[in-house]
């Protein structure tokens, strides 16, 4: 039309970048895009750590002395068989938190963004267990350090109490899937806070954390034996000790099944949500 101004393929070519457009963000790439936010969500916000670092030295003190004396008769005894277990409730019962940040954003509308970006589609829920799995080293290395002021002496070496952090860690990153899955299904955080106290009290509590099955009476064995945590414990516990046993094939036996069923579940409420 006249008057319009029509420019050149000259002028066109040089505004438009010639570049090739970058690649798409492979499943690795944006998974740790959105572990890196959930890191900064913990920079903006550092009383989330509180739960990592205050609760665990909390529960390590207050067991420690109170049973201490009852149960094994000295407070560093008892420390040797309790730490490990303490350091597996804490760490465990942190998880939970996975749930409550994932709920958050749905309220917020975060995850309608998140659903619009050409990606790796199970990227959001890696991120934030990926972030979380940094407090769980945080919180297992803050008792480790508790643990050895007191006087806990591990047997299997720093390289036993590595590989006990790093089994702890892994698994916990397996059974945040759980939370996951009741931060999509459930409508508010408070409803997630609820299910996840009732979920993880029994867990926790009816283990070898903090006694030996053998004390139990014969039907409460029976859960506690085959309880995750359990066997859990009896891992960590062992690789701190010096000793791997047999528990370990059990560990990873749950791990796989957790991410197989309650992956599997995040992912179909999330791409129906």
């Amino acid at each position: 039309a006249p008057g319009v101004y029509v420019p050149s393929p000259e002028i066109i070519g040089a505004v438009l970048t010639r570049e090739e457009r970058p690649p798409r963000p492979g499943p690795w790439s944006a998974s740790m895009t959105f572990g890196w936010r959930a890191m900064l969500k913990i920079k903006h916000v550092p009383e989330q750590l509180f739960d990592v670092t205050v609760f665990p030295v909390i529960m390590t003190l207050m067991f420690t002395y109170l049973f201490g004396g009852a149960l094994a008769g000295s407070v560093t005894d008892y420390l040797q068989f309790l730490l490990p277990g303490i350091m597996v409730m804490s760490v465990i019962m942190t998880t939970m938190y996975t749930g409550l940040a994932v709920n958050t954003d749905i309220q917020k509308g975060v995850f309608d963004r998140f659903r619009s970006i050409p990606m790796w589609r199970p990227a959001p829920m890696v991120g934030y267990l990926l972030g979380d799995a940094f407090r769980y080293t945080m919180a297992s290395i803050v008792i480790l350090v508790l643990g050895l002021a007191l006087g806990f002496r591990p047997g299997g070496g720093p390289v036993g109490v590595l590989l006990g952090i790093a089994v702890l860690v892994a698994f916990s990153f397996a059974f945040s899937w759980v939370w996951t899955m009741f931060g999509l299904l459930l409508r508010s955080d408070k409803s997630v806070m609820g299910v996840s106290m009732m979920v993880l009290f029994p867990l926790t509590f009816l283990s070898n954390i903090l006694v030996s099955p053998d004390t139990m009476p014969g039907w409460l064995q029976a859960f506690v034996n085959n309880n995750p945590i359990t066997h859990l414990v009896a891992v960590v516990r062992g690789l701190m000790e010096g000793d791997m046993g047999s528990e370990l094939a059990w560990v990873v036996g749950w791990g796989a099944v957790l991410i197989a069923v309650f992956g599997s579940l995040t992912m179909w409420l999330y791409n129906r949500k």
